[in-house]
């Protein structure tokens, strides 16, 4: 994969000046919602064990993209694990060891909201990994992938890629917007500092983990709604799947009181001021 991504990114960010109508996004996110319930249950009556990595740069849209698969299924099924920073006992460990432990079971779909891919983004760029561990993590990557896949494991890698303008427009957005500012920590403010190391840490990333058997897939996220459809449906794609035949449902007849009363209890009420 070639390291002038950013800039085809950005090309095709200035030719596609359509924006989406929120109409038609609705449509369509409409007809996913329902194809994803399919693979759901697919998934459950195959007993098959998805694991879905989302990477990427602050504000490339990785929140927003989980949400809109996750929204109308089951999280029993499709379980988001966002790992905090390591304590001091994980940072003992090896280094892949507390990502193991949330890998799904037969009939489960792991999103990873970023993966053990820190190793070679943030923590690279902001100097938490030394750097003989990174390369030593590049190495071990591709091959530890291939069991997983040989272990019956799906594995599919996606990084949303921003361009410098449009990073910059949805980080300021957050300063003043008290439902984002969350989104800008200490850490996320050195981040936006660090643009071009962030690129470098990328292109080695892909050159060396980009493999046939987990290959990565770029997704232009300057548009967040073309970016989740877009996601979804080569999502979609990756896994085949098909409607489990289940029986109509048929609500039944609700059972008659008997002499039930509602009593005459002081429910303490919230208020209702809308």
């Amino acid at each position: 994969m070639k390291a002038d991504i950013g800039k085809k990114v950005d090309k095709r960010a200035t030719q596609a000046n359509e924006k989406l109508s929120g109409k038609k996004y609705d449509k369509q996110m409409r007809k996913l919602h329902v194809e994803l319930v399919k693979l759901q249950e697919w998934v459950k009556h195959k007993g098959l064990k998805v694991m879905i990595v989302f990477e990427g740069r602050d504000g490339a849209g990785k929140g927003g993209v989980i949400k809109a698969i996750t929204e109308r299924v089951s999280p029993r099924v499709f379980r988001v694990v966002a790992l905090p920073a390591p304590t001091e006992r994980q940072k003992s460990q090896m280094y892949l060891q507390r990502y193991m432990e949330h890998f799904p079971a037969a009939g489960e779909i792991v999103i990873w909201d970023r993966s053990w891919y820190n190793c070679a983004g943030v923590e690279r760029v902001m100097g938490f990994t030394p750097e003989e561990r990174v390369k030593r993590f590049l190495e071990l990557a591709p091959p530890f992938e291939k069991l997983m896949i040989e272990s019956g494991i799906i594995l599919l890698k996606y990084w949303l890629e921003v361009s410098e303008q449009e990073q910059a427009r949805r980080m300021a957005g957050r300063i003043d917007d008290g439902r984002k500012i969350w989104k800008l920590s200490p850490m996320d403010v050195e981040s936006y500092s660090r643009w071009y190391d962030y690129s470098r840490a990328r292109d080695e990333m892909f050159k060396a983990t980009d493999s046939s058997w987990a290959p990565w897939y770029v997704v232009d996220s300057n548009d967040k709604k073309k970016a989740r459809l877009n996601l979804i449906t080569h999502l979609l794609g990756k896994i085949p799947y098909k409607k489990v035949k289940r029986d109509k449902v048929k609500l039944p007849k609700r059972q008659k009181p008997h002499g039930y009363k509602e009593p005459d209890y002081p429910y303490k009420l919230v208020p209702e001021k809308y």
